[in-house]
């Protein structure tokens, strides 16, 4: 005989599922939120298709094309624009300026004639009014509903038949007939699923605002994330005006590619050339300041390091970064002691980054290397120039992506001199070659104490240039 299926429960929260119940979900931890679930449907039948298949050729595509969206950071990250029948995921953490950004791209749809339709859930129709008017985001094709119930918002599709839906945020939009709370697994499944279907049916961009969860991911189900089109991430420091959209999901674009805002209480403004917001301009040359080379996405970014290295009394001296990875520090700092004899070990190290900016790749390597060196002992690097490599555990330079990017870009802004890696197969023992790329002088180097000999951030043993350090900081100067 065979054999009953024993009854599954399942999370409410989460969507973990067991074959008996317990008091607290062993996947979110959560209490009483696991229930029975649902008997598992009858095998479906057949039934009549809505349009009938034909050949791949025969199929249009002018209903699947582009639109902008009257955002032009926002098109790069999605590909060119927004696409009839798409549904697009929004999450970021509260107060990031998730429903201002979206409050934007539907006063710009709505400029172009496009209607649509802002539905939200969290918040009243005249708080949405209010920020509408200090934006300068009313119009007349701007429609606004106040709704927390899937039939209602159902009800005005059909009503207003918009071009483009915003629902803020998915998780308040609850379905009556359905087990759960408004932002459960079980509940956010079927919003999203009938959100969905009407953005297929009728041709309609749907863009949904959802939570994050502490550790950044996306609340909610992680089904949520797989039956939408595009999934993007909005990101930004409370403490910077600074926003960044990344997309780690796009079936109509690329996914390396974001996009920059700056948010303010006139509302969200794109920026095509956000290097300035990273980058000081001093007077002079200054010690302890180094200009990096990042990528984010496809676009090349210039950011500057600082570092401020002091004596320390303390048993075990302090090693705090901002915006920079703490473990690529710590070993930056292990490389320049052992290969480069500059000893830190009794000094408080301080590392950082201008504007707000995050650099967590590995060609940010040698851009702190230099910053470190240049305070240690007091010498600033030439004004204008711009460092890009990756430190290896020996000591050794390596290649970075993107690298005639990342010139052309410190070329375009008016830099003299770029340290960039040396080519793979040439002998670390040739004089470092050079070539100019649009009035800039680029020269590659083997390893990180050539680079900081060439910019001469260090003092080496012999060197009557140069007074010794102000102060005894204990330092092992590196032997020629």
């Amino acid at each position: 005989m065979a054999k009953t299926p024993r009854p599954a429960f399942r999370c409410t929260e989460c969507g973990w599922e067991t074959g008996k119940w317990v008091g607290r979900c062993g996947e979110c931890q959560a209490w009483g939120s696991v229930a029975e679930a649902a008997a598992p449907a009858v095998r479906a039948a057949a039934s009549p298709v809505t349009r009938p298949a034909v050949p791949i050729g025969q199929v249009s595509v002018e209903d699947s094309s582009f639109r902008s969206s009257g955002v032009p950071e926002l098109d790069r990250v999605l590909g060119g624009g927004l696409v009839p029948g798409a549904a697009i995921l929004l999450a970021g953490e509260p107060g990031v300026g998730k429903s201002t950004l979206l409050l934007e791209v539907a006063a710009q749809t709505a400029r172009y004639q496009h209607r649509t339709l802002y539905v939200t859930g969290e918040e009243s129709a005249s708080q949405v009014r209010l920020r509408a008017d200090r934006t300068g985001g009313v119009h007349d094709e701007l429609y606004l509903a106040a709704e927390t119930d899937l039939g209602a918002v159902l009800t005005h599709i059909e009503e207003v038949r918009p071009t483009l839906l915003v629902v803020d945020s998915i998780q308040t939009i609850g379905a009556s007939g359905i087990d759960g709370v408004p932002g459960g697994v079980t509940q956010v499944k079927e919003v999203a699923a009938a959100l969905i279907r009407v953005a297929k049916t009728r041709n309609i961009t749907v863009v949904l605002i959802g939570h994050v969860t502490k550790d950044g991911s996306i609340a909610g189900p992680r089904v949520l994330e797989h039956v939408v089109d595009v999934v993007l991430h909005f990101e930004g420091d409370r403490n910077s005006r600074f926003r960044m959209v990344r997309a780690m999901k796009n079936r109509f674009g690329p996914i390396d590619e974001v996009g920059c805002f700056d948010l303010s209480s006139e509302g969200i403004v794109a920026v095509t050339d956000p290097t300035g917001l990273f980058v000081e301009n001093h007077h002079g040359r200054v010690a302890g300041t180094c200009v990096a080379v990042t990528m984010e996405g496809r676009r090349p970014l210039l950011a500057e390091v600082q570092a401020l290295v002091t004596p320390s009394s303390a048993e075990r001296p302090r090693r705090t970064t901002s915006g920079l990875d703490g473990s690529r520090v710590a070993m930056v700092l292990a490389v320049l002691q052992q290969h480069c004899g500059i000893r830190l070990h009794a000094h408080d190290v301080f590392a950082s980054t201008v504007g707000g900016a995050r650099l967590n790749e590995p060609a940010s390597d040698l851009a702190v290397a230099v910053a470190l060196a240049s305070a240690t002992f007091g010498m600033a690097a030439p004004v204008g120039v711009v460092t890009m490599g990756e430190i290896g555990l020996a000591g050794e330079l390596r290649r970075v992506r993107d690298l005639p990017q990342r010139i052309a870009e410190a070329a375009r802004l008016g830099f003299q001199l770029a340290v960039v890696p040396q080519e793979p197969g040439r002998s670390r023992s040739r004089s470092p070659e050079s070539w100019t790329v649009d009035g800039m002088r680029v020269l590659d180097v083997p390893d990180v104490m050539a680079a900081l000999r060439l910019l001469k951030v260090v003092r080496l043993k012999g060197d009557a240039q140069h007074p010794p350090p102000p102060t005894d900081g204990g330092y092992l100067r590196p032997v020629d």
